[in-house]
């Protein structure tokens, strides 16, 4: 009996459908592009840091592999996106020496400042569909943080703030304040003209308008479009953060931009223009 049962158990291993070595370099390729794709916002920073292997385990300050020179610079070259020929292949090297040579201050702080993100959504406005760009950070909360809305960038708002330097236009005679300020009356006759009698140092509140119609019920989220993060925290240098879906290895969250700064005018330029700001 024991016999009979152990043919039949043979007979039906036999039966069972073996994977042809096509199969399995297919699901080790699969296996390998899995390890080798940042997945998540929070693995990008632990693989820049050099604190997860391969398979995303955790390195910490007490393990030997932990921040290690061999594992940092391996994984900075898979974590360009390699599509991007505007990156090249000097100015990569050149940040990733400028990392491997600082390995104390070159870390990316998740709880840092000098790194914000950037959320492309959809709202619409009296029932037309509206992009609006909201810039996040983290801010401390408590005993944790939490991501809030630091500026926003809407193009249908700008119209309303468009002022015409080029000539003369409306203003108020500098003895108005002998007549009790009375000829403010033509300053708000014609709306189109106001922002006439603003400071030349005015800078819209994108932020303040926002909330203010979405309060009045005029603005409505509609989607998010599109997440990406800017980085400023590597010293002399910036780089924008994108995730890519598509296939083969170069894949998940990838370095889509890479700026070498020479001064901080040249942050302070960058800044202003990922934040759609002209003065």
């Amino acid at each position: 009996m024991d016999a009979f049962k152990a043919l039949l158990f043979a007979s039906f291993i036999m039966l069972l459908p073996f994977p042809s070595p096509a199969q399995i370099m297919v699901e080790k390729q699969d296996e390998s592009k899995l390890y080798a794709e940042s997945k998540q916002v929070n693995q990008f920073f632990r693989r820049f840091n050099g604190e997860e292997d391969e398979k995303g385990k955790r390195y910490y300050p007490k393990d030997k592999q932990y921040r290690s020179a061999k594992l940092r610079k391996k994984y900075l070259g898979i974590l360009f996106d390699e599509a991007n020929a505007g990156i090249g292949n000097e100015l990569k090297t050149e940040f990733v020496k400028k990392v491997l040579d600082n390995p104390e201050t070159a870390i990316l702080d998740f709880h840092g400042p000098n790194w914000f993100c950037e959320v492309l959504t959809t709202f619409t406005m009296n029932e037309k569909a509206q992009p609006v760009t909201l810039y996040m950070e983290l801010e401390k909360d408590h005993l944790g943080s939490k991501w809030v809305i630091q500026k926003v960038y809407a193009s249908m708002f700008q119209p309303y703030f468009v002022r015409d330097t080029t000539r003369i236009g409306r203003f108020l005679h500098p003895l108005s304040h002998e007549l009790d300020f009375m000829n403010l009356r033509k300053a708000f006759v014609n709306s189109d003209s106001i922002s006439q009698f603003a400071t030349k140092r005015f800078v819209p509140d994108y932020l303040s308008v926002f909330l203010y119609e979405i309060k009045k019920g005029n603005l409505k989220f509609v989607s998010v479009e599109n997440v990406k993060f800017h980085f400023f925290q590597i010293d002399g240098w910036y780089f924008e953060l994108s995730d890519f879906n598509r296939p083969g290895y170069n894949t998940g969250w990838l370095i889509s931009n890479l700026v070498k700064l020479n001064s901080a005018a040249d942050k302070d330029v960058l800044r202003r223009y990922l934040y759609h700001e002209t003065k």
